[in-house]
């Protein structure tokens, strides 16, 4: 067993964004073309008043293709954490021989689960704004997942050079400015404080909070608005029934109260979704933008991104040494 620490993880993955980003992509190629195995997640919840906002979820995967790769990600999600000082999710990654079943690897999950996060909003991004690539994006959730998505877009629009920070802490907000310009310091940040205001003003937008029920719509949203959804519950039903949406697995993300389940419940279908992102991508689907309704990529996180991410990983970290072997973790 090759246990691999966040200190070798985030080794093997600094300065890798446009590789990531391409092996999210071949990914989502696969999943489009049925070579993945993806069952639905599994949402771990508690009982107790105060663990109300916690959760724990499995998400086991499977890719296929020239480097297949099989495993499981278990990542806990406890918002409070965030006010304690500490990163709201924690993760590990089992990976899977696919000779003969056992694990071999176990990966420290929460870098791994970031940067394809990241990569993925990146990826949309390009891809839904290429007629017309925006110089500066608005991130809304002064958070971990907002800076890996800054140094991401840095790196898949090459044009970008502002962008405006807003979270309902000031203290964090500012604390984040100063990590934007060691992730991406060619891009100017700076905070706001008019929310409506920034909406109308910037064309990209990334919505990365720790938001549990829809507390935003897009009405202030100027037009040819691309949003970024990565968070998935900070949109009202009817700011999602207003938009053009992609996702990308339809399935996956019209579930556990996601803001494309309410619409979903409010609908009782799922015509409201234009298309999925590796559609997009394989072009056996193309997408057609309306004038006036905002375009919003809502990814559900799929867990074969995670398992291709932590694959490469286990590939390159083995390739250079790094990791702990436990050579008797399992029975000779």
């Amino acid at each position: 067993m090759l246990i691999l620490r966040r200190t070798d993880v985030a080794d093997v993955l600094s300065g890798r964004e446009t590789e990531i980003i391409h092996l999210v992509a071949d990914t989502y190629r696969l999943h489009d073309a049925g070579r993945t195995s993806l069952p639905h997640s599994t949402f771990l919840r508690f009982p107790e008043e105060h663990h109300r906002s916690d959760r724990i979820i499995g998400l086991p995967a499977y890719r296929g293709g020239e480097r297949p790769a099989a495993g499981m990600k278990w990542i806990a999600s406890f918002p409070g954490n965030v006010a304690a000082g500490t990163e709201r999710a924690s993760a590990a990654i089992v990976l899977n021989s696919l000779d003969h079943g056992r694990p071999v690897a176990f990966v420290e999950g929460a870098v791994v689960s970031a940067k394809r996060t990241a990569a993925s909003a990146a990826l949309a991004a390009a891809e839904l704004t290429a007629e017309r690539p925006p110089a500066s994006v608005l991130l809304i959730g002064c958070g971990v997942i907002n800076l890996e998505i800054l140094r991401f877009l840095a790196a898949a629009l090459p044009g970008l050079c502002e962008a405006a920070l807003y979270d309902t802490d000031p203290e964090r907000a500012e604390a984040f400015a100063d990590s934007c310009a060691e992730a991406a310091p060619e891009v100017k940040a700076h905070l706001v404080t008019d929310l409506a205001a920034a909406l109308g003003e910037h064309r990209l937008v990334s919505l990365a909070t720790t938001a549990a029920t829809p507390h935003m719509d897009l009405t202030a949203c100027g037009p040819d608005t691309t949003v970024l959804h990565v968070s998935l519950r900070d949109l009202t039903a009817g700011a999602i029934l207003g938009a053009v949406n992609v996702v990308d697995d339809t399935d996956h993300v019209c579930r556990e109260r996601t803001s494309l389940d309410l619409a979903q419940q409010a609908t009782g279908d799922r015509e409201f979704v234009a298309a999925e992102i590796g559609a997009l991508l394989r072009g056996t689907a193309t997408l057609r933008r309306v004038p006036e309704r905002p375009v919003v990529y809502s990814p559900f996180g799929l867990g074969v991104l995670d398992i291709a991410l932590a694959e490469y990983v286990r590939e390159e970290a083995e390739r250079r040494g790094l990791g702990v072997l436990v050579e008797d973790f399992l029975p000779a």
